[in-house]
């Protein structure tokens, strides 16, 4: 009797995908020949831009010309570079647009040489007389913000001795990264394991959450974890090495600069307070409870004696169901309804506009994103798969695009852009909409517990998990700031005590899980970044609050506060923005916001799991 076979499921070429889901670049340049042309114009701004060297403190006009033609550039190589990228990202096999790309590359490099004598010279004409200018010249006071910004940065910046020494030990900066890259990819050993189906499985980085989140017996996530962590430990010693250079280097870096601490260094560009990464590890640890409730129901509803980190990722539910892109377009537009008639139009034309490429095809850049075009619209890429994490990646990205777009239709150029301290804060509540949406909707009890479980594990992820990584290492730099050793053995134990803290009785005593902190890339690649994700989250979750209260003028209010962040582009400090929208991360309230909204949604949880 012959064997049934199954055929694979292949990727589709582009040219089958319908061109509606296709995205449309003719709105950056209508074709080649139209960026060939941008491009050489581009390439004639910047070798033009160098006759203004040697004549900024010739008075307010020049300054005001130069300002100008910045923007000018600047505009005009966001446009090139982006319709070289997105064409190559459609399909990376383009051997023509990644030469295209490249070109621009080469073109950056070259804008980064004719602009790099601009704010030294303009730092040495004596600030009063730059003030001024601005209050007497028309069209100066427009960049007032970024010009008081560079002064204020000032202050650490040393004389040309001591940047030129900065700047070549620059060359070394990048030294712990690259070599923690070099072990943990590229030299490291991953082993293959057997599962209890009898599948052969290699664990490596990428493949371990796969497993952690899909084999449903306890011992073959044990035997995946075991399997990735025995690697990271057999070479601990090095991993510790590399971190105490991160560690040395950045406190180096500070007291050149003249920072009392990592941390004042690191918050000082963007003009954030220490009070807030402190705060917002203070009040995290002191609202543990939800979270500690969240892992002690998974641990019954799962059917475990003991509770580990490798149980925390696989569903509670099987979730069978499949999303049509076309179905959960309308769910987006409906969800939005809160933030007005204007803002659901705007997401319909995004909709309808092709400004979104939706499916995998061949060749195509894999993940998600929202390309910030100024002079065009925004583009989004996804790779949408029918599955609810699509669902949401959906919103994540519309998001990040109605920030783009308000930013960019309300600010000139030189302060559309934004900081990642900002960022994700309209890509989380356009999820945090969809989820009260789909919850108000949801008809079956497996639709609501897949829900519930989706917006938990995004706070546990994207909150708790990101506080504790934030709360390491910022304890680890006061290691090096206080001249204590730091080993294997002390990062370990550092790590372990802030599982007790955060976890508590919740997690099975277990020694591997203290060396988590040996793979976590950002440890090495970005030091003080995660916060960010954790302080986006807990202003989101302050917002909701108001966003969904129940007084309809406080309400009206606080949307009005919301969409004039957006607006707001990159305008003024992070903090001030945030602040003029409702939300101070300096003040515990805020992040109080996300404990009661995890308490509240495990509640729920709890309920629909009795």
């Amino acid at each position: 009797m012959p064997v049934a076979t199954v055929a694979p499921t292949l990727v589709p070429d582009r040219a089958s995908i319908d061109e509606q889901h296709t995205w449309d670049l003719g709105a950056i340049f209508p074709d080649w020949d139209a960026w060939e042309a941008a491009y050489r114009d581009l390439d004639a701004r910047i070798a033009r831009f160098r006759t203004f060297e040697g004549t900024l403190a010739g008075g307010a006009d020049r300054l005001l010309q130069a300002l100008r033609e910045h923007d000018a550039i600047g505009q005009l190589s966001y446009k090139v570079w982006y319709y070289a990228s997105l064409t190559l990202d459609q399909d990376q096999r383009d051997n023509d647009a990644s030469g295209r790309r490249q070109r621009v590359q080469i073109v950056f490099a070259r804008l980064g040489q004719a602009t790099s004598w601009f704010n030294p010279e303009l730092l040495r004409v004596p600030y009063d007389t730059v003030q001024g200018w601005m209050r007497t010249t028309e069209g100066l006071e427009l960049y007032r913000f970024v010009i008081e910004d560079l002064f204020r940065q000032q202050a650490h910046v040393l004389d040309e001795s001591g940047e030129k020494l900065l700047a070549l030990s620059s060359r070394l900066n990048g030294i712990p990264r690259d070599a923690y890259e070099a072990l943990s990819t590229a030299d490291a050993k991953f082993p293959t394991i057997t599962l209890s189906t009898g599948e052969h499985v290699q664990v490596s980085y990428g493949q371990y959450r796969k497993l952690l989140a899909t084999c449903r017996a306890q011992a073959d996530r044990r035997a995946a974890y075991e399997a990735l962590y025995d690697t990271y430990a057999a070479n601990l010693n090095t991993y510790a090495t590399l971190y105490n250079g991160v560690l040395q280097r950045d406190w180096f870096e500070a007291r050149a600069r003249g920072h009392r601490s990592t941390l004042d260094a690191a918050l000082f560009g963007n003009a954030i307070p220490a009070t807030v990464v402190e705060n917002l590890i203070h009040e995290t640890k002191t609202g543990v409870g939800p979270f500690r409730r969240y892992h002690a129901l998974r641990k019954r509803v799962l059917g475990l004696d003991e509770y580990h980190v490798f149980d925390g990722y696989v569903p509670l539910v099987d979730d069978e169901r499949r999303y049509a892109y076309e179905e959960v377009q309308s769910w987006v537009i409906d969800s939005v309804a809160p933030l007005g008639a204007d803002y659901q139009q705007r997401v319909r034309d995004a909709f309808g506009g092709r400004w979104i490429d939706v499916y995998e095809n061949q060749g195509k850049r894999s993940g998600a994103y929202s390309a910030p075009v100024y002079g065009a619209h925004p583009y989004m890429l996804l790779n949408y798969n029918d599955t609810l994490d699509a669902v949401f990646t959906l919103a994540h990205e519309m998001g990040h695009s109605m920030h783009t777009l308000l930013s960019h239709e309300t600010q000139p150029f030189v302060y559309a852009g934004y900081t990642i301290f900002v960022a994700e804060v309209p890509s989380t509540l356009s999820e945090a909409l969809l989820l009260d949406y789909r919850l108000a909707r949801a008809t079956t009890r497996g639709e609501r517990v897949v829900l519930l479980q989706h917006a938990i594990d995004g706070i546990v992820g994207t909150f708790y998990n990101q506080v504790l990584f934030a709360d390491f290492e910022l304890e680890a730099h006061r290691m090096v700031e206080r001249d204590e050793p730091v080993t294997a053995e002390t990062l370990s134990a550092l790590y372990g005590r802030l599982l007790d803290e955060y976890w508590g009785d919740a997690l099975a005593p277990d020694a591997r899980a203290r060396l988590t902190w040996a793979r976590i890339p950002h440890f090495f690649q970005s030091p003080y970044y995660v916060y960010q994700y954790a302080t986006c989250f807990a202003s989101t979750a302050r917002l909701m609050e108001e966003i969904s209260g129940s007084d309809e003028t406080a309400r009206a209010a606080a949307v009005q506060r919301y969409l004039d962040l957006l607006r707001a582009g990159g305008s003024d400090h992070p903090m001030a923005l945030l602040q003029r929208a409702g939300v101070d991360l300096s003040e515990p309230h805020t992040v109080r916001a996300v404990v009661a909204q995890l308490d509240g949604l495990v509640t729920k949880l709890e309920a629909e799991l009795a």
